[in-house]
């Protein structure tokens, strides 16, 4: 692909009001606590995603490659950091977040007993998954339109950054293991082994976040939550056929060309600069 994205780095916190972690997206309990159960995978996943690429980087030869590496390395470290926060805060408001986080983190040590072949197999088909839910974050504004700002930036931010290096672990592996039929087999046994565990696990945790929120057997949440799933906005109706070009032999993540949301980027930065000097205003 000639498409060339560089992942940047960028150390942003984000001062999470944590009275506002289970209400904090007007569409109401269940929509809030699909996107909290997505933010219980990212420290491990990610921790994960960037040891799956170290096994390998001295194994990279070109050197645009290993910078983008670096970067990606980088941006994934800020991501955990700040999702450890913002898991933090689910647990203040009393959600079981660390049985579930200890969980995936068993599951991913396992995982981590297998061929590293494998473990970066499985970190390209994962990345596959962030890159293009974030895009539905980034194409449609109404999404997180009327949420409390923190909350809308870190979602914003991280799909901003998952777009940059979509490619990057994508090429890592191209560049180490080919393109051919055993590269090809191995990428795709991993996407769909890796998708079943996921949402194996995410529906699960999704019903218990709901549960400890009171909305286990409100019928209306759970029609709104389907209609945000699978309906209008349909976020997850719409990456289907994204999903499925990753079984194309010839597939790339830049085929989904949707750099033009990075220009979002400059106008967040500001935006969280100024939650930073909020709170130091009230800490003065």
């Amino acid at each position: 692909m000639t498409i060339q994205i560089d992942p940047v780095r960028r150390n942003l916190k984000f001062h999470l009001p944590a009275d506002k972690v289970t209400n904090w997206n007007p569409a109401g309990v269940h929509v809030t606590q699909f996107y909290n159960t997505l933010s219980i995978f990212f420290p491990a996943g990610e921790r994960f995603f960037i040891q799956s690429v170290r096994n390998y980087r001295d194994k990279i030869s070109d050197p645009h490659l290993k910078k983008q590496i670096s970067a990606f390395i980088g941006q994934e470290g800020f991501h955990t950091r700040e999702h450890e926060d913002y898991n933090e805060a689910l647990v203040e408001a009393g959600l079981p977040v660390k049985g579930m986080d200890n969980l995936v983190v068993r599951l991913l040590n396992r995982v981590q007993k297998r061929p590293k072949a494998l473990q970066l197999a499985t970190t390209v088909a994962l990345e596959h998954l962030t890159a293009i839910l974030g895009d539905t974050v980034l194409c449609d504004p109404d999404l997180l339109k009327g949420c409390d700002p923190h909350f809308a930036a870190i979602w914003k931010w991280h799909a901003i950054e998952e777009t940059e290096h979509k490619a990057v672990c994508f090429d890592a592996y191209e560049e180490v293991f080919g393109s051919g039929l055993k590269a090809y087999s191995m990428r795709v046994f991993a996407f769909i082994v890796a998708n079943f565990i996921f949402f194996s696990l995410f529906y699960p945790f999704y019903a218990r976040m709901v549960q400890k929120s009171g909305g286990l057997f409100n019928i209306r949440g759970w029609l709104t939550s389907l209609n945000f799933q699978f309906g209008k906005p349909g976020v997850l109706r719409r990456i289907i056929p994204a999903w499925f070009d990753f079984f194309r032999p010839s597939f790339h993540p830049w085929m989904h060309d949707n750099r033009q949301y990075l220009a979002q980027a400059e106008a967040l930065v500001e935006e969280v600069a100024g939650f930073q000097n909020e709170q130091a205003g009230q800490a003065a």
